[in-house]
């Protein structure tokens, strides 16, 4: 359960790590993220992207490709906007404030917009399934889901390297919302894409909180080409699948343990964190440590070879 003593600690801040250990910010790797360090590559972005406010005809676009991309159920509506972060601040807005269960460990940013909004922690009200989950990959089950709540948050953030695995059915029932990110599957982050997906009704009452043209143009035009390039997505499951594995293996022979994670960032268990967080950063490798276990170390894949070769120094 979250509780009102948690941080709200997050990936990223290596311009912290270059203040404490010095080199230039390029000079840094980032995997204190889960990010897809091979980002898709982004097409060109027509000039009215840049010049128009975005049309009807661009969000349709958009939500079609969507659509079809995470099979999302005829009777469920798609909303695109600026982030899913974005979406999980309105998301307390859609019940009158009680009991919100948030099993942890998980990353932070729903308890702090349910607090913000007056929720408490506790069971009954609503409850947030982020799946699979941040830090650990735990994966939730349709029936864990089922009982009557105000509202159910399923959190698919980084379920789309498993897209067999998706929950996105679910969004057809009362209270259900469904989150999709774009910016980590796809390495976009700096976009700013998110996607929530559920009944009409519901779909229509955060529409409004979020407001009238949300996603800019070079966004809906880029979000629209990624989704609907299922061939990228294929081979780059395949890979981080690859990526992930020799990741594990590299951290294993370092004498770290595998505790979970998805194929975009892995969890360790590695005894001291902050002490292997200070040896990764001296070779201007940034990781992340948690304010709940001084043993769980988190990180993302590096990308280019020179990357790899950085990070099998750090742990020689």
């Amino acid at each position: 359960m979250a509780g009102s003593e948690a941080k709200r600690d997050h990936g990223g801040g290596v311009d912290g790590a270059v203040a404490r250990y010095g080199g230039p910010r390029e000079g840094w790797i980032d995997l204190s993220t889960g990010i897809n360090p091979v980002a898709y590559p982004v097409p060109a972005v027509s000039d009215m992207a840049w010049t128009a406010l975005p049309d009807d005809g661009a969000f349709a676009a958009l939500e079609a490709a969507a659509r079809r991309f995470w099979a999302v159920p005829d009777t469920a509506a798609v909303l695109a906007a600026p982030g899913a972060s974005a979406l999980i601040a309105r998301l307390p807005g859609l019940a009158p404030a009680g009991a919100v269960e948030i099993p942890v460990p998980t990353y932070n940013e729903h308890w702090a917009a349910f607090r913000a909004a007056g929720w408490t922690a506790g069971t009954g009200g609503a409850l947030v399934a982020v799946h699979p989950n941040n830090p650990d990959g735990r994966i939730w089950t349709e029936a864990e889901l089922a009982g009557d709540r105000v509202l159910t948050v399923i959190d698919e953030s980084f379920c789309d390297v498993m897209p067999e695995a998706s929950l996105i059915h679910l969004a057809t029932r009362p209270g259900v919302v469904v989150l999709k990110s774009f910016g980590k599957f796809w390495g976009l982050a700096g976009l700013r894409l998110g996607f929530a997906i559920a009944r009409p009704e519901m779909i229509a009452r955060m529409a409004a909180m979020v407001g009238p043209w949300a996603v800019s143009g070079p966004a809906l035009e880029t979000g629209t080409a990624a989704l609907r390039d299922t061939a990228w997505a294929e081979a780059t499951r395949a890979r981080l699948a690859g990526d992930a594995g020799r990741l594990d293996a590299m951290m294993t022979r370092a004498g770290a343990a595998v505790v979970g994670g998805t194929t975009l960032f892995r969890l360790y268990d590695v005894g001291d964190a902050a002490g292997w967080q200070d040896r990764l950063a001296k070779h201007h490798v940034w990781s992340r440590i948690f304010p709940y276990s001084d043993r769980w170390l988190r990180l993302g894949l590096p990308g280019p070879a020179a990357h790899w070769t950085r990070l099998q120094e750090a742990l020689a």
